[in-house]
């Protein structure tokens, strides 16, 4: 195994079954780890994108992109006005972050919600260019919002929660676009294809969920071990490997990874235990290039390089 020296090796702490979501900088986004519960390497199928799934992300038109006339839906630019409804809360993203386009905003409160709609009323999100969006509720303690459709490139992003207030800007528009039929991951970087890397999905039995991910954790190093899980290393389907360039696109336990171990079925068939299996090289292009927020989407369905394209 390669030391790197923004890595470590936390085989210690997968170990215990906790992994910690730790960003590395990519070039596209940067941001503060997701805070929901984290999942295990390679977690069985079927595993899935979101825990509570909110409605799919949809390709955003020029129009919607620019959308100039009102206030969108489930946007409000007016500051938060009388007494808040709950203690501050914390913001993810963070303060002045910046992030990918289909990063959502994470509101974590102190207490328990009893009034979700008089909560929500209180959380006044805008953006420049304003565009619509939803709220979504992970728990009593997390509520959630994000654009109906991914954020355009360079939306600068601000909320005020009873008060509590935070802004983030949207990066660059990186998305990764994962075929199963052609067994290709064709990367979108501002509406122009710039990589096509061959991929191995999960294998029958445990198949990688159709979805729309993105970026929670990158590790450069990283032990994946089955018994985290309760399948035993020695067991026919156990295993316990050391990974490079490992991004994790979801709490259940999908990554995109370096695997040489797979480069031959890689662009031909699915071999893996559900992740997203790359060539040494290309895998660690995508975890230089990708971070905190930038998508990944999985279809089995063929998609053109251009439809998941964000102008």
């Amino acid at each position: 195994m390669r030391m790197r020296t923004i890595g470590r090796h936390i085989s210690t702490i997968l170990a215990t079954a906790t992994l910690a979501a730790v960003f590395g900088g990519g070039a596209s986004a940067s941001g503060d780890p997701d805070t929901s519960p984290p999942g295990y390497p390679h977690a069985p199928s079927p595993a899935r994108p979101f825990a509570v799934p909110p409605p799919p992300f949809t390709t955003p038109s020029a129009q919607q992109s620019s959308e100039s006339l009102g206030t969108p839906p489930g946007q409000n630019p007016l500051p938060f006005t009388g007494e808040a409804p709950f203690a501050p809360p914390s913001f993810n993203p963070v303060n002045g972050s910046t992030v990918g386009v289909a990063k959502p905003i994470i509101i974590n409160f102190v207490r328990p919600i009893g009034n979700r709609t008089m909560a929500e009323d209180a959380i006044h999100i805008s953006s420049v260019p304003p565009v619509p969006g939803m709220f979504y509720w992970m728990s009593d303690t997390q509520v959630r919002w994000r654009p109906i459709d991914f954020w355009p490139a360079g939306t600068t992003v601000d909320v005020d929660a009873g008060g509590t207030k935070s802004s983030f800007r949207v990066g660059e528009s990186l998305v990764a676009t994962v075929d199963d039929n052609t067994k290709l991951m064709e990367i979108i970087r501002d509406g122009e294809l710039v990589k096509t890397f061959p991929v191995s999905l999960g294998r029958p039995g445990w198949e990688t969920p159709n979805g729309t991910y993105y970026v929670l954790a990158k590790h450069a190093e990283i032990v994946m071990d089955s018994s985290t899980f309760g399948l035993r290393v020695d067991a026919p389907e156990g295993y316990r490997v050391d990974v490079e360039d490992a991004v994790r696109i979801s709490n259940d336990g999908i990554f995109v990874h370096g695997a040489p171990w797979s480069v031959g079925a890689q662009g031909e068939s699915n071999v893996s235990h559900g992740c997203i299996n790359l060539s040494p090289a290309n895998a660690q292009w995508f975890f230089d290039n990708f971070g905190s927020g930038d998508p990944v989407v999985v279809t089995k369905e063929f998609v053109s390089k251009l439809s998941q394209a964000v102008m």
